[in-house]
């Protein structure tokens, strides 16, 4: 029998997610009360039916409610949430969401990418240079920064500060990244208020110039919910985008780095037909999903696979769990670019599928390309280091070597 250990415990996620005992608790406890020390518990939603169900029935499970982290907020804190389209209900939500959407659709976000294929060519140019680099900070971070620079029209030299920020956002829990937290909670609040702060003094700045012909311009003149936005509405709105745009989408690539080395012969087809990129990134998705869960919170009383869930009770969906399990996943556990149909859930389903995903699936496809192209070799220098986080399931470092011949 697998040890089972504190899902809530950022420790337990160092050395990897606990996949083991997740296979057991999908067979024996699909959901499964996890105690936390010092608030009340939660349900961990561990399969892919139970997951798509509490995502696709937010009457029920709320994301404004709690928040989406399983940490209880403080007051300011949640308030500070709920004005994110992440943890917004609909209709709001829908409200929200609605005028941005076209800026996200799959034949707009097709126009950029020349422009992100530049710019991860420049990357790698750099990185060619240097030939033994850190993956996570030196090469990949700057790919989503500068393309979400640019689609704010972020002035340039602000984007290093709010990648680190963003960094900061999903992995508070991490004394390294986040020396001068509490370490407590998922996310970091000081971060979290400076982007927001940032975000707003952006937004009056933008008021007073002329339009730019970017995304910031939907942002200032659409109504959303039937109004305009303030500048605090601009802040809370830019701290989800950027912090999502940016670590989550190093968080995909670094991971699919890992992926592919630990196994090369995949690694190998993808250099013999880059066709196979797309495929692959979807795998990587499944098999290394940027992030464990996100939290809602009953509505009512209610219940899933014959559990009873109590209202006022936090829910969690794993998508760890939920994206290798087994009725849904032929050989779950192993990493297959072919895997065909894939049904990953790394973006969610339902009312908060990610507005961000054709940007992350070109940023993803296209980093692959350029980087087996440019480099015939690439390999691991030391030993990965994972972000402490029960949220994030990244890597913090990995050295590589990147040979041109």
């Amino acid at each position: 029998m697998a040890e089972f250990v504190d899902l809530w415990d950022p420790d337990v996620f160092l050395d990897g997610p606990p996949h083991e005992m997740l296979t057991e608790l999908r067979r024996e406890q699909p959901v499964y009360w996890q105690d936390m020390p010092t608030e009340p518990g939660f349900w961990a939603v561990l399969t892919h039916a139970d997951v798509v169900h509490v995502s696709r029935n937010p009457q029920v499970f709320s994301a404004e409610a709690g928040g989406v982290v399983i940490e209880d907020l403080d007051p300011e804190r949640l308030a500070r949430m709920r004005d994110m389209i992440l943890s917004m209900d609909p209709p709001r939500h829908i409200a929200y969401r609605k005028p941005l959407a076209p800026e996200f659709a799959a034949r707009v976000v097709a126009g950029m990418e020349g422009q992100i294929r530049d710019i991860t060519r420049s990357i790698l140019a750099e990185a060619a240079q240097r030939r033994d680099v850190e993956m996570v900070h030196e090469v990949v971070g700057s790919l989503p920064t500068q393309v979400i620079g640019r689609l704010f029209g972020l002035p340039e030299a602000d984007w290093d500060l709010l990648h680190a920020l963003a960094e900061r956002n999903t992995s508070g829990q991490d004394p390294e990244i986040n020396p001068d937290g509490d370490n407590t909670e998922a996310g970091d609040a000081d971060s979290s208020m400076q982007m927001a702060m940032y975000g707003m003094q952006f937004a009056a700045s933008r008021r007073e110039m002329e339009p730019q012909g970017d995304l910031m311009d939907i942002i200032l003149g659409q109504e959303f919910a039937g109004r305009y936005l303030t500048d605090a509405d601009v802040g809370s709105m830019l701290v989800q985008m950027i912090t999502a745009g940016n670590d989550t989408t190093v968080t995909m690539i670094v991971g699919g780095v890992w992926a592919l080395l630990q196994h090369p012969e995949q690694l190998a087809e993808l250099r013999a037909d880059p066709s196979l990129i797309p495929q692959a990134v979807e795998e990587i998705l499944r098999w290394h999903n940027p992030l464990h869960y996100f939290r809602r919170t009953a509505t009512d009383d209610t219940e899933l696979s014959g559990t009873p869930i109590a209202k006022g009770d936090k829910v969690a969906m794993y998508y760890t769990s939920a994206n290798r399990d087994e009725k849904v996943f032929a050989n779950s556990q192993a990493f297959d670019i072919h895997r065909s149909p894939n049904p990953q859930l790394s973006f969610g389903i339902g009312e908060h599928f990610c507005l961000g995903v054709h940007i992350a699936r070109l940023e993803g496809r296209v980093f692959f390309e350029e980087l087996l192209n440019t480099f015939p070799t690439i390999e691991l220098t030391g030993e990965p280091r994972r972000t402490r986080s029960n949220l994030n399931n990244a890597f913090k470092a990995m050295p590589v070597r990147l040979s041109t011949n």
